[in-house]
């Protein structure tokens, strides 16, 4: 439906992540795949949302001098916000850790953000879950850790993977947010451009 709406409009979709492709292959989305390298730097004075609304308008900046008349650029970023901290991707095994065990037997925010560019316009949604973790022991923290490799996911866990499935007590607000994409804030925001 919306494919159709959208049928003189060409989506570009900058995000290299296979989550965000599938949600919108599932959407039923025409889109072209376009990656350029972004130093991903904020001002430490940003917060939670700011921080994520911020990134994905960053992430749009190197495109929009290419972007012709019809094109719709969509950007995004997700932000794992825990006790006034933002807990990025983890450099490695022991970053993994320590974000995971602060995580552990609380709840904290998954925040994405998405950034619509085109040619004279721009706009960016974002969308807040609640998550609740139950208490994991170490054993559990370093299976998942040496099994599921989370070293590209934002607060170094992906829901959709084995910690989800054992450890999520409790969820408010949208669970494809967590996943990395509100695909019904896009949807809604689509519909919205195309009309």
């Amino acid at each position: 439906m919306l494919n159709e709406i959208l049928k003189k409009k060409k989506l570009i979709l900058a995000s290299a992540s296979p989550r965000r492709h599938a949600f919108f292959k599932d959407l039923g989305l025409d889109f072209e795949v376009q990656l350029k390298p972004v130093k991903e730097v904020y001002p430490t004075h940003l917060q939670g949302s700011e921080i994520s609304d911020y990134l994905s308008k960053l992430k749009a900046e190197v495109f929009i001098q290419d972007l012709k008349k019809d094109d719709i650029l969509i950007t995004s970023d997700t932000v794992v916000w825990h006790q006034n901290q933002s807990l990025a991707k983890p450099a490695n095994s022991k970053e993994a850790y320590q974000m995971l065990k602060t995580l552990s037997g609380d709840w904290h925010q998954v925040i994405t953000s998405v950034c619509f560019t085109t040619a004279n316009n721009q706009k960016t949604v974002h969308d807040i879950t609640e998550v609740k973790f139950k208490r994991f022991s170490d054993a559990e923290l370093w299976y998942y850790i040496n099994n599921y490799h989370p070293f590209d996911k934002a607060g170094s866990y992906g829901i959709q993977e084995w910690i989800g499935m054992v450890g999520v007590e409790e969820i408010k607000g949208t669970y494809t947010n967590v996943m990395g994409l509100p695909t019904q804030l896009v949807y809604k925001t689509l519909m919205h451009m195309a009309s």
